[in-house]
């Protein structure tokens, strides 16, 4: 006779997922929100034009602008502080705030240095435009989505495209921000926190372009980024690149003193 104390029991009749329904929900996430460096300033700004800096060739240079004055940060709570030095890095997991000392009109300058999950980019996007920054005009720096494209994309293609809000494409030919540059093309995607803030923009009525760059690392796509900037949205900018090489953070890449050379 079989002995019931000692016999391994029968498997549950409960999935794993359905085991999980008994367990307590995760605690949701605390809201990241924006600390600037003046305690009390006048709020909302008012830029007659914010950059927000993504891709990686963006972030690499906008970090080489030297005039430029670090004014605030967001603050996600999912993204550790550990390993960030009181000097802005391009190593560091952070998201600051520049105003850019040089330029004529007021221009605030975002560097999105950590990866925003998908879930968080509505509530950053909504931060970042609209709340305590209200821009005349949004320009996107973001990259080309390999898997998110249709067509076939070689590492030795360097080309940009562009998507625009409503009151941008409004606009006339010479106003534009991105002129000459092709639009995006139809059946490929943008998500993401780029696809938020240029959402964000259209729900706004703010004069909004997102340029989406290939490769998403590497001189080339450094130098094109630097063309466009210069010839079409900040002309006589000063964004010098060293020669020698140096090293550049890539979100999900490891550091690599040769990508820039």
């Amino acid at each position: 006779m079989e002995d019931v104390l000692t016999e391994i029991p029968p498997p549950s009749r409960f999935f794993q997922e359905d085991l999980n329904n008994f367990a307590p929900p995760s605690p949701p996430l605390p809201s990241p929100f924006l600390v600037f460096s003046n305690p009390k300033p006048n709020e909302p700004l008012r830029p007659s034009l914010l950059i927000v800096a993504i891709s990686s060739p963006s972030l690499y240079l906008f970090h080489q602008l030297s005039s430029k004055t670090l004014i605030g940060t967001l603050i996600l709570p999912e993204i550790p502080f550990s390993g960030n030095s009181i000097e802005p890095s391009l190593g560091h997991k952070s998201c600051n705030i520049y105003t850019h000392n040089d330029a004529h009109d007021s221009i605030i300058i975002i560097s999105v240095q950590c990866s925003i999950a998908a879930h968080r980019s509505n509530v950053v996007a909504k931060l970042l435009i609209g709340e305590k920054i209200i821009p005349e005009r949004v320009l996107i720096l973001d990259s080309v989505q390999s898997q998110s494209f249709r067509g076939k994309l070689s590492p030795d293609e360097t080309f940009a495209f562009k998507l625009e809000t409503s009151s941008e494409r409004k606009g006339l030919d010479d106003s534009s921000l991105l002129k000459g540059i092709n639009y995006f093309p139809s059946a490929s995607v943008v998500d993401g926190l780029a696809a938020a803030l240029l959402g964000r923009c259209q729900m706004r009525n703010i004069k909004g372009t997102l340029c989406v760059s290939w490769p998403q690392f590497g001189g080339p796509a450094v130098s094109l980024l630097k063309s466009l900037l210069q010839r079409n949205v900040l002309p006589g900018l000063d964004l010098s690149i060293n020669a020698d090489g140096v090293v550049c953070w890539t979100k999900d890449h490891s550091f690599d003193s040769e990508l820039y050379t």
